[in-house]
């Protein structure tokens, strides 16, 4: 039988929970962050995204089709915001929902991390860009978030948690 938590170990536990999460979501800010600066760089590609993986550069891309080069520029751009307000999304969830034992919000969170992740990590692996350079990040931004999820969950699933 499952030990009684107090009301101060389950809001203790709710807010650690929800630091670990908002921090990770803010770790998805950054990832946006770094992708869009890249993008204006003379890298062009990806974080941890090289020449083994795509062998044309800005400078061949451009010289090819300077319209498919804006294009590609145009996909960073639009891919960091999105980025960017997931982990925005996910972050104030945390810091205001989780943190106060608000189920609505501490299922919204994690069906956004999931919805995410399982529609952008997948495609990576067919065609060899799952580097460690450029998912590694994510990797450890998600491995922060499950941290949470599983901190903030121990608390919300005892009684006299709230249910919203």
């Amino acid at each position: 039988m499952p030990a009684i938590q107090t009301s101060q170990e389950k809001e203790s536990r709710l807010r650690t929970g929800a630091a670990l999460m908002a921090i990770a979501g803010l770790a998805f800010v950054g990832y946006a962050a770094v992708f869009l600066v890249l993008n204006f760089t003379g890298a062009f590609l990806e974080l941890g995204i090289g020449p083994d993986e795509v062998d044309k550069g800005k400078a061949e891309v451009e010289a090819f089709s300077p319209e498919l080069s804006h294009y590609i520029s145009h996909l960073h751009i639009a891919l960091s915001g999105f980025i960017a307000a997931t982990g925005l999304g996910i972050a104030g969830l945390s810091w205001y929902g989780v943190r106060r034992g608000e189920r609505w919000a501490f299922g919204t969170a994690v069906t956004v991390a999931v919805v995410a992740l399982a529609v952008s990590v997948p495609a990576h692996y067919p065609w060899g860009l799952a580097t460690l350079g450029h998912l590694g990040p994510v990797y450890v931004a998600v491995a922060i978030f499950l941290a949470g999820v599983a901190v903030a969950y121990s608390a919300m699933r005892s009684p006299g948690t709230k249910h919203g």
